[in-house]
C-alpha cells in the first residue's frame, strides 16, 4: 500500500514538473531566449513553387453544398492534396462582394476556405491549420493576388504563402485556383514565432457606416467602440489585448513618437507595394478594409490580403467611379486616394507628415522599381506563371473567362505594371506631381495609358457571358 502511494506521489510530481517545463519553455520562447520547433513542413509541400498542385474534394452532395454556399456554413469533406488524403476536413465558400455576385448569377465557382482542424482539433496539413482557394473573381489573368503577394514578399512584408492548384470534386475537374495560406495560427507562428502577438482582420459592418475603427482612427478608450477590429480577431483577445491596441491607436492619432505604436519600416514597405498596385479596395480606399493588422507589445504592422480588384480595376463595373486607366497608372504616390479619404487613414497620413518617413517610403518605391521591375523579375514572374498555368486554364470548366481573355489579361497586367513604374519613376524624379491637385494642374506630365484597356483585367460583365 505504501509502495502504491509513493508511486502515485511520484507520478503527480512528474506531471507537475512536465507542466512547469511546458510553461517555462513557452515563456522562454516568447522572450526569444530559445527557439521552439514549429511544424511548417507545409511550405515545402503544397506551397512548393514551380508546379500546379492538385486538390480533390470528396463530398456526397456537392450540388447541395453549392446551393447553400452563400450561407458560408462549413461542411465535412475528405480532401486529397497531391495524392495525400485527409478525412474530416471543414470546407465552406468564402467572399464578400464576390460571393454575392456569383450567387446572384447562378454560378458555381466560389472561392473556398479549407479548415483542417474545424472538426478535429489535432488535424493539420503538415502544420497548416487553414488555407483559402481563390477563384480569380474579376481577374482574367489569374495573377492579381499571386503577383501582388509576390511583391510584398520580395519587399520583406510578412506575407501568406501561395501556389496554384487544380481542384477536382469527386474526381471531376472543377477549376484552377490560387491556394493562399490563411493568416491564422500556423502563419503567425511561422512569421513571429511561438510567442506571437495578436492578429486582426478589420472589416466594415456596412459601407454606409463611418467605420472609423476599421480606418484605425482613435475614437475613445472603450474597446467596445472598435467592433470592426475586435470582433474579427484571429485569436481570442483579452481585455488587456484590446486596451493595448486602443492605446496604440491613441499614439497614432497624436502623431508623436510614432515608433512606439507602429513598426514604421514594415508599414512603409507595405504601403510602397500597396500604392504601386493601385489597390483602392483596401485600407487606402473608400472601403478601408482588406488588410490584416498585427500587434505585439503595442506595436502595429500591416499584413497584405485580397488583391482581386487591384491594378486599377476597383472602378470597373461601378458607374459612380471613373473607368480611366490613366488615373490609376498615374495614381499619386503621396495622395493615392481622395484627400478626404487619406485624412481619415491615420496609419498612412501620419507617417507621410514626417519628412524622414516619407523619404523612406519613396526609397522603398524606388527599390521596388529598380530591384523588382527594372531587374526583370516582374516580367520573369509573369512569364513563368503564364507558362505554368496556361495548360490548366484551357481545361478549367468553371472559368469566368475564355482562354483568349486569359491571355489578354496576362498582357494587360504586365502593361499596367510597366506604365505604373514609369509614372512612379517620374513622380520620384519630380517630373510628375505626387498629389491629385498637382496632377490636375499638369495633365501633360502624366504617363499616357490610352492603349491600356483595364477591362482586359476582368470586370463584372464577364460573369454575364
Amino acid at each position: 500500500m505504501i509502495r502504491n502511494r509513493c508511486f502515485d506521489i511520484a507520478c503527480l510530481l512528474l506531471l507537475a514538473l512536465g507542466i512547469a517545463l511546458t510553461f517555462a519553455l513557452s515563456a522562454l520562447g516568447r522572450a526569444g531566449i530559445v527557439t521552439l520547433a514549429r511544424n511548417d513542413a507545409y511550405l515545402g509541400r503544397l506551397f512548393q513553387s514551380g508546379t500546379v498542385h492538385t486538390i480533390d474534394i470528396e463530398h456526397d452532395d456537392w450540388n447541395g453544398f453549392i446551393a447553400r454556399a452563400p450561407e458560408e456554413e462549413y461542411i465535412r469533406v475528405d480532401i486529397t492534396i497531391d495524392g495525400e488524403r485527409f478525412s474530416g476536413v471543414g470546407l465552406r465558400a468564402k467572399g464578400n462582394n464576390s460571393l454575392g455576385h456569383v450567387a446572384r448569377r447562378g454560378l458555381a465557382r466560389y472561392s473556398l476556405k479549407i479548415e483542417f482542424d474545424h472538426y478535429e482539433d489535432s488535424l493539420s496539413y503538415h502544420g497548416l491549420d487553414k488555407l483559402s482557394l481563390d477563384a480569380a473573381f474579376q481577374d482574367n489573368s489569374y495573377l492579381k493576388n499571386y503577383l501582388a503577394l509576390d511583391m510584398m514578399r520580395f519587399m520583406g512584408v510578412p506575407t501568406p504563402a501561395t501556389s496554384f492548384v487544380f481542384v477536382t470534386v469527386n474526381g471531376e475537374a472543377w477549376g484552377l485556383f490560387l491556394a493562399i495560406e490563411e493568416a491564422e495560427d500556423a502563419f503567425a507562428e511561422r512569421i513571429w514565432g511561438e510567442g506571437h502577438g495578436m492578429l486582426y482582420k478589420p472589416d466594415y459592418r456596412s459601407l454606409e457606416d463611418e467605420n472609423a475603427d476599421v480606418a484605425l482612427r482613435y475614437i475613445g478608450d472603450d474597446p467596445g467602440l472598435y467592433p470592426g477590429i475586435f470582433e474579427t480577431a484571429r485569436f481570442p483577445a483579452t481585455r488587456v489585448d484590446e486596451r493595448r491596441l486602443v492605446r496604440s491607436l491613441e499614439v497614432l492619432a497624436s502623431g508623436v513618437d510614432l515608433e512606439r505604436a507602429v513598426n514604421v519600416d514594415e508599414v512603409l514597405r507595405y504601403f510602397a507595394v500597396q500604392v504601386f498596385c493601385a489597390n483602392l479596395d483596401s485600407y487606402l480606399g473608400s472601403t478601408g478594409h482588406n488588410y490584416l493588422l498585427y500587434e505585439e507589445h503595442g506595436v502595429m504592422e500591416m499584413v497584405p490580403w485580397d488583391y482581386n480588384l487591384a491594378f486599377g480595376t476597383y472602378a470597373l463595373g461601378r458607374k459612380e467611379l471613373p473607368d480611366d486607366a490613366a488615373a490609376y497608372v498615374n495614381l499619386p504616390i503621396d495622395e493615392p486616394a481622395a484627400s478626404e479619404v487619406i485624412a481619415e487613414r491615420p496609419l498612412f497620413s501620419q507617417l507621410m507628415r514626417v519628412d524622414e518617413y516619407r523619404e523612406r517610403y519613396h526609397g522603398y518605391l524606388d527599390e521596388l522599381l529598380v530591384s523588382y521591375v527594372d531587374s526583370g523579375r516582374l516580367a520573369q514572374t509573369i512569364a513563368q506563371a503564364r507558362e505554368l498555368i496556361a495548360p490548366y486554364v484551357t481545361k478549367d470548366p468553371t472559368a469566368f473567362v475564355s482562354y483568349d481573355e486569359f491571355l489578354a489579361g496576362i498582357e494587360a497586367i504586365e502593361q499596367f505594371c510597366m506604365l505604373r513604374a514609369d509614372s512612379i519613376r517620374g513622380q520620384l524624379a519630380g517630373t510628375i506631381p505626387t498629389t491629385l491637385d498637382g496632377q490636375t494642374e499638369r495633365p501633360e506630365s502624366l504617363v499616357d495609358a490610352s492603349e491600356l484597356d483595364l477591362t482586359d483585367l476582368g470586370e463584372l460583365s464577364d460573369l454575364d457571358q
